[in-house]
């Protein structure tokens, strides 16, 4: 479900500079947390389709799919880390 929000131009061009850097910052921050949002879902729907190999019987996971989601968060976090310093390198 995707929702969408449109501003009569009007509107912005009323506000003041403050305001409409405030806006922009709000904008920004709103999707950034989407993208980082939209981000941890699709890395626990991973790693379980990955790990979670049986039905959950109890409230803790067995020890080796604790192990391996372990395994697969941390390896996602680092190639995020390795492609950021990639991407800065880039555009150096």
């Amino acid at each position: 479900m995707s929702s969408s929000v449109s501003l009569d131009p009007s509107v912005i061009n009323s506000l003041s500079d403050k305001e409409k850097e405030e806006l922009r910052q709000f904008v920004n921050t709103q999707s950034q947390r989407t993208r980082v949002q939209a981000q941890t879902h699709n890395l626990t729907d991973i790693c379980w389709k990955k790990c979670i190999t049986s039905p959950v019987k109890s409230n803790a996971l067995e020890k080796t799919e604790e192990a391996c989601m372990n395994n697969c968060v941390e390896r996602f976090l680092d190639l995020n880390i390795l492609t950021a310093k990639l991407l800065s390198n880039m555009q150096r």
